[in-house]
């Protein structure tokens, strides 16, 4: 058999051959065009990155979005995983949370880039991207947040602009989790369209129902007329005390009425005192209070999360089901 220009392989002796190894000697120029050909796929497979983008959600304030934000993207930068944290709330409660506690003198926020983007205008890589200690970048927001939403109103493809932002950066990251406002509103949306999975933290101190078919409404509209990639990790109960019967019928009801629809997670984030003192001290429960239950129950839901994406590797890739 002939090959580029002629030159034809050659066998070379050698001891350690087998039924299935063969080696070759090429010319100098054929050695060098395989080589670099085999470069840069190897590279071009390496800048491939399946960024993860969950979207933390619940119209209801004081379910634990925030701190199940920070904590299992620090529980993910933990075990390995490069984190973006977004906060999508006008409040700047995440901001707040790991460090900030005055969001509005901060030169660059989530409103600012999302600005650019809807206005067209260049936008530097990592732009007013900040670093937390505990190994997560965080684009922080501020009031002016609310500002956009309003503007967002009358855009064109007012839904994508988000997702449009994270375009820019995701490639940096294995996992981008997106802290939502406690509202249905356009930045919600935004952050359902961007995803690829949703986690609800449900507080086990009420009966959510009602606010909870209002979000799965949505979260459905969004992944039919949106983002048909959209998935729903599971409700996650947060705040639960097991000392109290009422918490433990909220817990068995969720399960009852959803579990056959939507995942429930096994880990249940406790109440606690403690938790509630780490946004004056901007870090994560893990460095707060590590030996603490709620660290522990962090550390579980990083492991179910991890867990439920190997299985959907599997699947996609046709191994399990």
């Amino acid at each position: 058999m002939r090959v580029c220009g002629g030159m034809a392989p050659q066998k070379l002796n050698t001891n350690k051959t087998s039924s299935n190894t063969i080696a070759y000697r090429f010319s100098g120029r054929m050695l060098i065009y395989v080589t670099f050909s085999l470069f840069l796929f190897q590279k071009r497979g390496d800048c491939k990155v399946n960024t993860q983008i969950i979207t933390i959600a619940n119209q209801k304030g004081g379910v634990g979005k925030t701190t199940t934000c920070a904590n299992l993207g620090i529980g993910l930068a933990q075990a390995g995983k490069k984190v973006l944290l977004i906060d999508g709330d006008p409040q700047g409660s995440l901001t707040i949370s790991l460090g900030h506690p005055q969001p509005d003198k901060l030169p660059f926020t989530l409103s600012d880039a999302m600005g650019r983007i809807l206005m067209d205008e260049p936008l530097k890589p990592g732009e007013g991207i900040l670093h937390h200690p505990e190994g997560v970048d965080l684009m922080p927001a501020d009031i002016q947040l609310s500002g956009m939403e309003v503007s967002l109103v009358n855009a064109m493809s007012r839904e994508t602009i988000l997702r449009q932002y994270l375009d820019t950066v995701k490639g940096q990251y294995s996992h981008i989790l997106i802290d939502c406002q406690p509202s249905l509103g356009m930045l919600t949306v935004n952050a359902l369209a961007a995803a690829n999975r949703v986690i609800i933290p449900v507080q086990a101190e009420y009966l959510p129902a009602k606010g909870l078919e209002q979000l799965l409404q949505t979260v459905n509209k969004v992944k039919r007329q949106i983002n048909p990639k959209l998935q729903i990790d599971g409700i996650l109960l947060t705040m639960v005390d097991n000392r109290t019967n009422f918490a433990k019928e909220i817990a068995a009801l969720l399960r009852e009425t959803y579990g056959s629809k939507i995942k429930v997670f096994a880990t249940e984030i406790p109440h606690s005192v403690r938790a509630k003192e780490i946004s004056a001290e901007g870090k994560s429960i893990f460095a707060h209070d590590p030996n603490g239950k709620v660290a522990e129950g962090y550390k579980n839901l990083t492991q179910e999360v991890t867990k439920l994406e190997k299985q959907r590797e599997k699947s996609r890739a046709g191994i399990g089901r």
